[in-house]
């Protein structure tokens, strides 16, 4: 499946929309993640677990995403995005959300 953030895909045609597919993740963060980002705080630099945790959230969002787009029986998703928020205190949600379509090949000449 073709996942971009543009709305055209190159040699291809969009022949149908579909809808707007979605993948939601939310992750809590433990007590130990908060305790060596308060250090890292004080000191200063990347918090790495909480950049881990981040990076995996997003490509579960993506992976929850294309199979809903599959699902919707799409060829590929455009205008491809990301929204993130904190739900309560310690919890992070990513969204990855865009539109599923379904392509024609085009020649390229």
């Amino acid at each position: 499946m073709i996942v971009t953030t543009t709305e055209r895909i190159a040699h291809h045609e969009i022949v149908e929309t579909l809808g707007t597919a979605f993948g939601v993740v939310v992750r809590a963060r433990g007590i130990g993640g908060d305790i060596m980002a308060s250090l890292k705080g004080l000191v200063g630099g990347e918090v790495t677990q909480y950049t881990q945790m981040i990076e995996d959230a997003r490509r579960q969002a993506m992976d929850r995403m294309t199979a809903n787009a599959h699902a919707m029986g799409g060829d590929a998703i455009i205008m491809m995005r990301f929204d993130s928020g904190d739900v309560g205190q310690n919890m992070s949600e990513i969204v990855a959300y865009g539109t599923v379509v379904r392509l024609k090949r085009v020649s390229s000449s």
